[in-house]
């Protein structure tokens, strides 16, 4: 509005007291009256002059959010109207109101006319007119009138109640016009508390989360903006109660003489149907999870079928392998740990599987985790699974061992092996049978059976401060020692016959005999890598046999894997020669020496193994195995 129109509109505002209807001039900007006309008066029972000077909003004391949410509507659009208004008359009396709107001036002006009518006297009127109109239309034509929109709104009722979708109908100002049974009920609003009423600001107003929803954002205004059918899939309904629910519409505009009028809107809760998605999410996430599993159990499996194993059954007839076998029957049924002590190469392995394959959980897993291969920072996570981002490198979940072996039995080979300072995380899921993966707050429950091998001396590892006690006594519930191939003679010739016909068919050689000679060859070695170095030294004989055993081979064979010893004093006299347990106990003298002069030290260019001319690893494994503690020598010790 330029200076010159702006004066003359507010020098002169007599011109507002000729409009026929109730009117006000507002400055919404300063939430200010400019000018009442005396319809306006009598509407409310006063004197116009007394209205004009006062703050709109005072006029509509308890409606000032709708009148701001209205006046911005107005700005907005340039127009208005509603019937959602309602005034005080001075009797006391309230009138309803009608309200239309327009702004005055140009576009930036803030200058509003409202023009207000008595919603009971346009009742009235209409009413009035329609009799009016069916009178000079004769009796007759009203009825049948009548008729014809009675027999109209029958078959539309018939229509909207039996529809099961929720239908309304909206004006080109987005007020509502009609619904139908099922949007009431739906919505928890009767069908005449929407009538007139803008209903994207009752059912509509915001997103899911709580957010504004703009009304010139809103797809249902959309389609009679530009006349093109909206279809949105997913969207959200609030109802009277202030709860919401998910819905999805179509809204089709209604056109007159190609002009949009209104459209019609179609929706339905989708409630159901996103739970039954969600459902099928989650339990295809559970399948995604099993599938992980089963996909990992079967690759340890054929790891584990893929590995050379010494034997699948247990031989011998020595009352040592039958007093294990009969350990194995009375343990195997229950759930009880397992502790396997004995050397290496004794078959540990072969009486932990004996045991599982004889319990009530020989349709699950046995899942073997060699504790000494594990580094120590991967024991959780081998142990127990890390989820995704758990630290770098995890770039997938991980199911641990605990997890593959639930329902079946975990072998904990080598359990002497496990730091000290990671002993308690073992012991806690031994003892409530629950974990958490790395990484993630979920505790996880699983039920699996533990059985535990090692070749050390627990016990005094407990008394060395080595190894938890109470870890110790977890594991040792049961003990079965797994007695070594040189205190069991009698069971060389059946383990031997065996390795010799499974090597003749693995090599495909000729069958061979395994002679009496043999049998005493074998018997007269000491054998420090039991079983094992058994299965190994018969394999190598058929490699290298020509049709028959060579006895000078083996005895170059066995001499070779007889555990080296300094060279003992000299002592070239005739008829002075030393027995096995001398050169033992000559060897044990040497090597204490050595960690004494060492100082306990066993790696190190002034460590015992290189005093001694060996490496450290061959020099640790020959202290194990004679039960020497190097820190006993150790400075202070």
């Amino acid at each position: 509005m330029n200076t010159d129109t702006r004066i003359a509109l507010f020098d002169n505002l007599e011109w507002i007291d000729h409009l026929p209807e109730a009117a006000l001039l507002v400055d919404a900007g300063r939430d200010l009256i400019l000018a009442a006309n005396s319809a306006m008066g009598r509407l409310i029972g006063t004197d116009r002059k007394s209205i004009s000077g006062k703050p709109c909003t005072q006029l509509f004391t308890d409606q000032r959010p709708q009148l701001i949410a209205f006046t911005e509507e107005t700005l907005f659009r340039s127009q208005g109207w509603s019937r959602d208004f309602f005034l005080q008359h001075r009797d006391g009396h309230t009138v309803e109101l009608e309200i239309s709107s327009s702004r005055v001036g140009e576009a930036e002006s803030q200058n509003l006319l409202l023009l207000l009518r008595d919603r009971r006297q346009l009742r009235t009127l209409r009413e009035r007119h329609d009799a009016n109109h069916y009178h000079r239309g004769g009796l007759l034509e009203w009825r049948r009138v009548e008729e014809l929109f009675k027999d109209m709104e029958r078959e539309n009722q018939l229509i909207l109640h039996a529809v099961g979708e929720g239908i309304y109908g909206v004006d080109a100002e987005g007020r509502t016009t009609f619904a139908n049974p099922a949007a009431e009920r739906m919505l928890g609003w009767r069908i005449d508390e929407l009538m007139g009423r803008v209903i994207h600001r009752v059912v509509h107003h915001s997103h899911e989360d709580g957010s504004i929803f703009p009304l010139k954002e809103c797809p249902i205004y959309a389609a009679f903006r530009d006349g093109s059918v909206k279809r949105v899939g997913e969207d959200w309904f609030w109802r009277k109660d202030g709860s919401g629910f998910p819905v999805e519409y179509t809204s089709t505009p209604i056109l007159d003489n190609g002009h949009p009028v209104g459209a019609v809107v179609v929706f339905r809760d989708i409630s159901a149907r996103l739970e039954a998605r969600q459902e099928l999410q989650e339990a295809l996430k559970e399948v995604e999870t099993l599938k992980h599993r089963l996909e990992m159990e079967n690759a340890y499996l054929q790891e584990e079928l893929s590995a050379e194993y010494h034997f699948h059954e247990i031989f011998g007839q020595s009352d040592a392998i039958k007093a294990i076998v009969r350990r194995i029957g009375m343990v195997a049924p229950t759930d009880a740990n397992v502790l396997i002590t004995g050397e290496s190469g004794t078959g540990k392995e072969l009486i932990a599987r004996a045991i599982h394959q004889s319990s009530s959980r020989r349709d699950r897993p046995l899942i073997r985790v060699n504790c000494a291969a594990i580094p120590k920072d991967l024991f959780e996570s081998e142990f127990f699974g890390h989820i995704k981002g758990a630290f770098t490198g995890a770039v997938s979940d991980r199911v641990g061992r605990f997890e593959l072996a639930d329902g079946g039995t975990l072998f904990l080979d080598e359990v002497g092996e496990i730091p000290l300072e990671l002993q308690g995380k073992l012991l806690r899921v031994l003892q409530d049978q629950q974990f958490e993966r790395v990484g993630e707050n979920r505790t996880r429950a699983v039920d699996v059976r533990v059985i535990a091998a090692t070749n050390r001396d627990l016990k005094a590892e407990v008394q060395h401060k080595t190894f938890r006690e109470d870890l110790y006594f977890r594991l040792n519930v049961f003990p079965i020692e797994s007695v070594p191939l040189r205190r069991r003679l009698e069971d060389i010739p059946i383990l031997a016959q065996e390795f010799l016909n499974r090597a003749c068919q693995k090599f495909n050689r000729p069958t061979l005999v395994l002679r009496e000679r043999d049998v005493e060859t074998l018997k007269a070695y000491h054998w420090p890598g039991n079983v094992r170095e058994l299965e190994n030294v018969i394999e190598r004989q058929v490699i290298t046999a020509d049709g028959r055993l060579d006895l000078d081979l083996l005895g170059q064979d066995t001499a070779a894997l007889t555990p080296s010893v300094p060279t003992p004093p000299t002592r070239h006299f005739d008829g002075d020669l030393l027995t096995e347990e001398e050169l033992r106990e000559l060897e044990k003298r040497n090597l204490v020496r050595a960690l004494k002069i060492s100082g306990g030290r066993v790696f190190g260019d002034d460590g015992a193994a290189a005093l001694l001319g060996v490496k450290p690893t061959t020099l640790t494994s020959r202290l194990k195995k004679l039960k020497i503690e190097p820190r006993q020598y150790q400075a202070g010790a």
